[in-house]
């Protein structure tokens, strides 16, 4: 006798699909929706169903709530490793400094050619270069963006960083996200929060596979 085969999507142990949490991550980076659709190559209609679906099943209110939903996708390398709680949150050196650019090409020439560093990789309108250690991240912008430059402190563990520094009054903007998984596996986590004076900053944290 033959066996009935259920039709539809596999069913998933996580609290989301993965399609769900790679647009929830570019959500709580404070991409738009229509970004993300430019970005991920799929309709703005798909990305809206995205969000609401995530948005239902979480039982949150907005999209300003999910920025803040500090939930970790159990396919991660950040879910399985193990959290620390040390006494005082440790911040790094720095680890990356970004810097907004209006011609992502020209940029990446000038960068690379005439100040002669090393380009590590490149995604669209975002290039990296190496600065002595420290990563310099250009992203092509408009001219209504924001001009200032962010400084990304290096955290040891990403969690526990931002439960510590929010406790003792900093005020984060979104919680703990992946922005980018690299070849090997390693993944690029982020908080961004502001200091005293409203300007930007951020931690960040690789999490190896």
């Amino acid at each position: 006798m033959a066996t009935c085969r259920q039709r539809g999507r596999p069913p998933h142990a996580d609290l989301l699909t993965p399609a769900e949490w790679r647009v929830v991550e570019a959500v709580r980076h404070g991409i738009s929706n229509r970004e993300i659709a430019a970005r991920r190559g799929i309709s703005l209609d798909a990305v809206k169903y995205h969000v609401t679906n995530a948005l239902q099943k979480l039982g949150l209110a907005d999209r300003r709530a999910l920025r803040r939903w500090d939930g970790v996708a159990r396919g991660s390398a950040l879910f399985s490793q193990e959290t620390w709680m040390a006494t005082e949150p440790h911040i790094g050196p720095l680890g990356q400094i970004a810097r907004r650019v209006k011609d992502i090409v020209a940029a990446r020439r000038w960068y690379g050619e005439v100040l002669g560093l090393p380009h590590l990789y490149s995604f669209g309108d975002l290039a990296f270069f190496d600065c002595g250690g420290v990563r310099l991240f250009l992203s092509q912008e408009g001219a209504a963006g924001q001009n200032e430059s962010i400084l990304y402190f290096k955290v040891a563990d990403i969690r526990p960083a931002h439960a510590q520094l929010a406790a003792r009054g900093v005020a984060f903007v979104n919680a703990p996200h992946m922005i980018h998984r690299h070849g090997d596996g390693t993944e690029e986590w982020m908080a961004f929060f502001n200091d005293e004076e409203g300007r930007p900053l951020a931690i960040m944290a690789q999490v190896k596979a």
